[in-house]
């Protein structure tokens, strides 16, 4: 990880207001630690439907909490067009952006391992994690789209109907798709790491994400062209539509399983996905609401700062800033709420006095 500071004297490079502010409610809802209202279902079980939307789902089916890694990953396709045609601008060649590619996605997978080794107090390895999973998605996408649109979209295709033939030709025990300790993804990571990871995410969920970051990409790219803004929100809102429709419709055959990101579950998750990105880009960019995204604008311009600074310090923030707040337990069954947002408070102002400084961590 890098920090870079800009200089006053550098011409600061024409950005979309709506995919920083996007970025920034990825990350901060990614931060939040689920806003504490796990800890307030439990106080008071009147919540626990909306308390379960911050869970992962155990199996089949998707909660709101199951498209923060879709969207994490979707941003990372939406700013690499915006990254390439500035790096040419300043005279790259090809052989430099490989080189740059490759080097930035090893680098996001080495941080990956260091961040769960720190996580669990021992040195780990495996490739589960959001970041690692975008470094591969991010060296694959930039391949890709080195070829024809036609061929880059018969890839994608390839992808999602290759992975489901996957698991169809190894069902495991209980089918495909139910099985969840022996199913191919799972007997693959055996193979490799010598264990299921535990909650039986697959590290062959790539294969698909890659398509996720590849929807990122081609968003990224109609935002860069010279459509006008109706134009456009219509072809997004055409693409959402379609994910939505093809991932239920294909529903009963392939389940959507975030754990093992299956086809159904990739075309879902970017349907909603591409909604979000359509509401902040109509809000700030077309009907130019603009001041009220600051705070989350601070968050997005150092999204792998703040990611870190979750991983690794959380626990202990929570634990230094209830020495002072008492929990909040003073307040009764919203304790563990209030708890959770000022401890996020503490992370956003540490962004703000990155922000402030124009002080932003890279990979």
């Amino acid at each position: 990880m890098q920090a870079t500071q800009t200089s006053p004297e550098s011409p600061a490079p024409q950005r979309y207001l709506a995919l920083d502010a996007y970025r920034g409610f990825i990350m901060l809802v990614l931060a939040s630690g689920g806003f504490g209202l796990a800890g307030l279902a439990k106080r008071n079980p009147a919540f626990t439907a909306v308390a379960d939307q911050f869970e992962h789902m155990s199996w089949q089916w998707i909660t709101f909490w199951d498209l923060i890694q879709p969207a994490f990953m979707f941003m990372v396709g939406v700013a690499l067009p915006f990254a390439l045609a500035r790096r040419m601008e300043q005279g790259a060649t090809g052989r430099q952006l490989f080189r740059h590619i490759a080097v930035r996605s090893f680098r996001l997978i080495l941080m990956s391992q260091i961040l769960i080794s720190i996580g669990r107090g021992k040195p780990s390895f495996q490739l589960i994690n959001v970041l690692a999973q975008i470094g591969i998605t991010y060296f694959l996408c930039y391949l890709i789209i080195q070829l024809k649109f036609r061929w880059q979209a018969v890839i994608a295709a390839l992808l999602l109907a290759g992975h489901w033939a996957l698991f169809v030709a190894f069902p495991g025990t209980e089918g495909p798709f139910m099985s969840q300790a022996t199913n191919i993804g799972s007997l693959i990571d055996k193979f490799v790491f010598g264990k299921v990871n535990s909650g039986y995410w697959a590290t062959i969920n790539f294969i698909t994400s890659t398509v996720t970051t590849l929807f990122g990409v081609w968003t990224g790219q109609l935002i860069r062209s010279s459509r006008t803004h109706g134009e456009k929100m219509r072809i997004v809102a055409i693409w959402a539509a379609a994910c939505l429709a093809l991932g239920l419709a294909i529903h009963p055959w392939n389940p959507i399983i975030k754990r093992i990101c299956t086809t159904s579950f990739t075309l879902y998750s970017s349907g909603w996905v591409l909604l979000m990105l359509l509401a902040f880009y109509w809000v700030i960019e077309v009907l130019g609401y603009r001041k009220w995204a600051f705070p989350l604008v601070v968050v997005g311009a150092n999204s792998i700062f703040i990611y870190s600074l979750e991983m690794v310090l959380r626990s202990w923030l929570n634990r230094a800033v209830g020495t002072f707040t008492f929990g909040f337990e003073w307040i009764g069954n919203f304790a563990p709420v209030a708890q959770s947002c000022t401890v996020f408070l503490v992370m956003w102002y540490m962004c703000y006095w990155l922000y402030k400084r124009k002080i932003f961590f890279k990979l």
